[in-house]
């Protein structure tokens, strides 16, 4: 495994173990399967876990991994404050308590504010004394490093760059995200202040490996060096010295051996000349196909209505990556035949999932294209006949 610093000079694995995705047995997550991979993958270096509040169990499941494994002073735990839930000074200890509870610890090695997306939220959290609260827990010992998490672009992510002493930050940041969000601008401007900073959706939500178009798969295929896709999206991160960690949502014990030996292969400045136009004639395939850019975050849920916004748009893309007769069959399979409908037709416009998608979609219109492409007539018949025998 290859290390980089933090500003205190202490080592970073470069593949870090973001544990949003964990595979789920019924409605939890499957707590002995997580172990498996949590155990390999501290065994082959990786001391970086990234969780967060909202993440459904996640918090909880790594806390019990990490105690009963007597793991704790051997890995640094990165989790982060929902600062859009925090309403006064109190909610400060209220969820930064709840979660120590959670993780079985008494400090926290990188404390986050979640999802900054503009310099407002976070003149908000001054407003309710976060200053002089980081300052506390610091003295105290109870957050060793600060940073902030960020969806928005290049501009105000610099803003928020400056507006505070941070320790660190983590931005969304992979080949097809070089010019949106904060983009290699926002990174460079990080690394020039000696700013750490930790990747986040470095396969755009899998969209890099599993979602690929046919043509981007030959590209790939003919590589003389025989990378996979995730590795070459990887690799290409990694090239870049300013990058510090790369996250990746690993649920099998498989994927975390295959990253982890590029880990510990990968050099900084490796990439030739070769190496980049391949990726830029990867770009400019995927881009040619895609329709929404959704990374399925789920940020956007629960919709209010029940509609699966995430299942939704991935379908929708699949249709011009995969094949529209298979994508429609899918979504009929996995989002038409549910107890609960999660159709798109069921939205409302409310808009509430609009206000927390990262990748700023215009989700509502978006959804009435899906939905019309998705379930043409013949295909609405079915899953409505489907649903009546199998769900009787």
């Amino acid at each position: 495994m290859n290390y980089r610093k933090d500003r205190t000079g202490s080592d970073i694995s470069i593949l870090g173990f973001g544990c949003m995705r964990f595979t789920k047995k019924g409605n939890a997550i499957d707590i002995d399967k997580a172990e498996k991979e949590i155990l390999k993958a501290y065994e082959m270096g990786v001391n970086y876990y990234d969780t967060a509040y909202i993440y459904p169990g996640s918090e909880v499941a790594v806390g019990e991994i990490f105690e009963r494994n007597h793991m704790r002073d051997k890995i640094k735990i990165a989790t982060k404050l929902p600062q859009y839930m925090v309403n006064n000074r109190a909610a400060l200890d209220k969820y930064f308590d709840e979660q120590k509870k959670r993780l079985r610890t008494d400090y926290i090695d990188y404390y986050l504010m979640h999802m900054l997306t503009d310099l407002k939220a976070w003149e908000n959290l001054k407003k309710h004394g976060i200053e002089e609260w980081i300052a506390q827990k610091k003295e105290s010992g109870e957050i060793r490093q600060v940073g902030f998490s960020f969806h928005g672009n290049t501009d105000m992510f610099l803003q928020i760059l400056d507006a505070y002493d941070w320790d660190f930050c983590q931005i969304q940041y992979n080949y097809l995200d070089e010019v949106s969000q904060a983009g290699v601008g926002g990174l460079k401007a990080a690394a020039a202040k000696g700013i750490p900073v930790i990747i986040m959706e470095p396969l755009r939500g899998g969209k890099l490996v599993d979602m690929l178009p046919q043509k981007a798969k030959d590209l790939i295929a003919k590589d003389e060096k025989k990378r996979t896709p995730a590795e070459l999206a990887f690799r290409w991160l990694w090239n870049q010295p300013e990058v510090t960690c790369v996250l990746s949502g690993m649920n099998s014990v498989e994927m975390v051996e295959e990253n982890c030996r590029v880990a510990g292969e990968v050099q900084a400045g490796e990439f030739t000349e070769k190496d980049f136009e391949l990726i830029e004639q990867i770009k400019t395939a995927i881009k040619e196909k895609t329709k929404v850019g959704c990374t399925g975050c789920a940020y956007c849920m629960p919709c209010p209505k029940g509609v699966d916004i995430p299942g939704t748009f991935y379908y929708y893309n699949e249709m011009y990556t995969e094949g529209k007769t298979s994508a429609r069959f899918n979504y009929a399979q996995n989002v038409g035949i549910r107890k609960e409908p999660a159709f798109a037709s069921q939205c409302v416009q409310c808009g509430k999932c609009e206000q927390h998608c990262p990748q700023h979609i215009a989700i509502r219109e978006e959804l009435k294209k899906a939905d019309k492409a998705l379930r043409p007539l013949p295909y609405k018949v079915g899953i409505n006949v489907a649903r009546k025998y199998i769900l009787k």
